[in-house]
């Protein structure tokens, strides 16, 4: 499989990575935020937060892998009609910001683990903690995963928005470079 871009289309490995990835994040956010349902201490909700960890970490992995084929796919397709520079320095900057986001959720989520002297679990592994048990730090990065996780919606939202703006109300291509060819 190529991991070119042409002047109109991202890749084939990165349409797909790309909504892989939406579909792991919905996962990570349904996994946390469905476990409410369930009693402390119950078995179900031991499970949604087993899965929020290892799905989390899938992003980490996935993260990784796409952002090593983006610095190997050279240029961006194009989007025609041109944006003005303000939405394409906006773009940058959303896109580092969600790189950020897809790279310090993961590794914030194991290190809390870690410092909280917690089992890492990977798909029927235990990864190892990446630092000794101490709780209160634990708690202060517990603090920032969580306020972060809800920032992360907004990030997402305005991705999503402008992709969506960008195609119905400003018509150009920016959403059709990352979709699947016809």
């Amino acid at each position: 499989m190529a991991i070119k871009n042409t002047s109109t289309h991202y890749n084939k490995l990165s349409i797909i990575l790309h909504w892989l990835m939406l579909l792991v994040l919905i996962a990570v956010y349904a996994s946390i935020e469905l476990r409410v349902l369930f009693d402390k201490g119950t078995e179900t909700r031991d499970l949604f937060k087993m899965w929020h960890f290892m799905l989390g970490l899938s992003v980490l992995l996935l993260v990784t892998i796409r952002l090593f084929i983006r610095l190997k796919s050279g240029s961006k397709p194009l989007i025609t009609p041109s944006p003005a520079k303000w939405q394409t320095m906006a773009a940058s900057i959303t896109h580092i910001a969600l790189y950020a986001f897809m790279f310090a959720m993961p590794l914030a989520g194991w290190f809390m683990l870690s410092l909280f002297d917690a089992p890492i679990p990977f798909y029927g592994f235990e990864l190892p903690a990446l630092a000794a048990k101490n709780t209160d730090l634990a708690k202060q990065i517990k603090y920032l995963h969580e306020t972060t996780g809800v920032l992360g919606y907004y990030l997402i939202a305005l991705h999503a928005s402008a992709a969506l703006l960008h195609h119905y109300i400003i018509k150009d291509n920016t959403l059709k470079r990352i979709l699947f060819k016809k």
